[in-house]
């Protein structure tokens, strides 16, 4: 696995925050005052009380941002989809690429493969061949980066919500999602758990808490999934 996922900086004591939103909603008393009372006890019961009756856009008060490395054009383009986050990623219009050499993700259906590593790898160094002799001509970057792969390595900031990271991780981390940003979702969720473990006891591909939201498509594995994420 490439993927290198660091949590940078969240929220501090989001759990505190969700619930005091929260609680807020229904009480006349001051925003001090509900502070300064909520103990950890009133703070666990009044978290499993509202996640487990879907009231999550409180959860939109905190945020966790991540620092992403050693993925591909091609995952980093599945992730911008999810468009209820910030994102800041290496620029493939100001960073110039040197040596002739840029690095690149290899799928593991290819790199555990000779034949098709060596099919792969040639057409990598054609494209990185291509490049530097653009360059070399005096190609801006910004438009010799029009011959990169979508193999091509890339870093990325990520600033998501609780609520977003969810559903981000209820689509990301189910199998049928793709094989690179599944690994990456998983990492992110390992990052998140322990700093609100409230809040993402249940968190992963949707059949963690119910049935499998795929239907016809669904993996079949839903009791094998269920137990791997009870021990992240």
């Amino acid at each position: 696995m490439n993927v290198t996922v660091t949590l940078l900086q969240h929220t501090p004591n989001p759990e505190k925050t969700v619930a005091l939103a929260a609680k807020l909603c229904y009480s006349s008393t001051s925003i001090g005052q509900l502070n300064n009372r909520l103990s950890e006890k009133d703070i666990a019961s009044f978290l499993e009380k509202i996640m487990s009756l879907g009231h999550q856009s409180v959860l939109e008060h905190i945020s966790f941002t991540f620092g992403i490395e050693g993925i591909s054009r091609a995952c980093s383009h599945q992730l911008v989809r999810h468009r209820i986050a910030s994102f800041s990623q290496q620029s493939q219009r100001y960073v110039t690429f040197k040596n002739n050499d840029f690095p690149f993700i290899i799928p593991e259906s290819i790199e555990n493969n000779n034949k098709r590593k060596k099919i792969f790898c040639k057409a990598i160094e054609a494209c990185s061949a291509a490049y530097a002799a653009l360059i070399d001509d005096g190609v801006p970057a910004e438009d010799a980066r029009f011959i990169l792969p979508n193999a091509a390595e890339t870093k990325i900031i990520v600033t998501m919500n609780g609520r977003e990271l969810l559903h981000f991780f209820a689509l990301r981390c189910c199998e049928r999602a793709q094989w690179e940003i599944r690994e990456m979702a998983i990492e992110m969720l390992k990052l998140v758990k322990p700093v609100a473990p409230l809040i993402f006891k249940t968190a992963g591909p949707g059949c963690i808490d119910g049935a499998c939201p795929e239907g016809s498509m669904s993996c079949g594995k839903a009791k094998k999934i269920r137990k791997r994420f009870e021990s992240l």
